[in-house]
């Protein structure tokens, strides 16, 4: 029992001292502002814990430290800040699934499509201005998709 124990000291001991082993960042180092830029091209790879197997069935236990394994993973971009702006093609395709536009999808917000944007507007208690902000687009995206779209009116 006391191997058992010294054992164990041994080993908490070896942990405690890797541990100190490591590099810390300054609390000053760590509160600087980064740019997109850098996020964007920082490497996510996170050293593992090392895995340790402990074998006590014999009569003097054995430990085995395994290396650490890291993985890198690529970082996504991300959104646009600010409200979403969505594209006149989208547009089109939620005013007509919402029956306020017949022409066609063509990418174009013209005279066509301001009227429906207008009708749209009015319809739904918004100022019928013809412009889709981020109110109006809130009550039009709900018909950008046709299954999911509420009735039209």
């Amino acid at each position: 029992m006391r191997k058992f124990g010294f054992i164990v000291l041994v080993f908490a001991l070896g942990i405690y001292l890797v541990g100190c082993g490591n590099k810390q960042q300054t609390l000053e180092e760590m509160q600087q502002p980064m740019s997109m830029e850098t996020l964007s091209t920082m490497s996510t790879t996170t050293p593992a814990a090392p895995e340790v197997k402990i074998e006590s069935s014999a009569p003097e236990a054995k430990v085995e430290v395994a290396p650490a394994v890291s993985k890198a993973v690529k970082l996504e971009s991300l959104p646009p800040a600010g409200p979403y702006k969505p594209a006149a093609t989208e547009i089109q395709r939620a005013l007509k699934n919402a029956g306020f536009y017949t022409g066609a999808i063509d990418g174009k917000i013209g005279a066509k499509t301001k009227k429906a944007i207008a009708a749209f507007q009015k319809a739904n208690g918004l100022t019928g201005d013809g412009k889709v902000g981020p109110k109006t687009w809130g009550a039009l995206s709900k018909y950008l998709n046709p299954e999911a779209a509420p009735k039209a009116r």
